[in-house]
């Protein structure tokens, strides 16, 4: 089926390449939103990926992988929009699916948010590897040829992100413990 829409997709039928993308936009927009930090970021970064998806589908060369290729776009147009938008991080806005249930607690609130602190000091790159493992649930090999690496590659540094995530986590656990002391 998917075959048949980037067929016709690439010949120009709109509504083909519609439902090529609807079914994925949410998750999109949930990975470009986690690797930049912003809103708007990612909004911008899902709308150029899929220009540019329309415009270079003719030259896509295996119509079964157009899924890995469209994150492979919106990863591009997420770390093309996050050097125009220079080095500056904020927070990480969760979708709402990914915000706590109502029985978590004030605890399951605090380390969520804490957390999403912790993600948001994260590089670009490191939010990406991150994010493709653990947000869109790909296997390390799926989210290796995303982004165009070895699998041992991604690996690594996916190990390395998640360490530099608990780092980040220690530094924050100790902020707080100093900003408690001296209120």
């Amino acid at each position: 089926m998917q075959h048949q829409l980037v067929q016709r997709a690439r010949n120009g039928d709109h509504d083909a390449f519609s439902a090529l993308v609807e079914p994925e936009f949410g998750r999109l927009y949930g990975l470009a939103g986690l690797i930049l930090g912003t809103p708007t970021g990612a909004e911008d970064a899902v709308q150029e990926a899929l220009l540019k998806a329309w415009r270079d589908l003719p030259a896509l060369r295996d119509a079964d992988r157009f899924q890995a290729w469209l994150r492979r776009l919106v990863i591009n147009a997420c770390h093309d929009e996050g050097r125009r938008l220079g080095r500056r991080r904020g927070e990480v806005a969760l979708a709402p699916e990914h915000q706590p249930a109502i029985g978590d607690g004030l605890d399951g609130i605090v380390q969520r948010d804490e957390l999403a602190h912790a993600f948001g000091r994260l590089s670009n790159e490191e939010r990406t590897v991150i994010a493709l493992r653990y947000y869109l649930d790909l296997s390390s090999a799926e989210a290796a040829r995303a982004l165009g690496l070895r699998e041992v590659t991604y690996r690594s540094r996916l190990h390395r992100a998640i360490r530099s995530l608990g780092s980040a986590m220690v530094a924050a656990d100790r902020s707080t413990d100093l900003r408690g002391r001296w209120a």
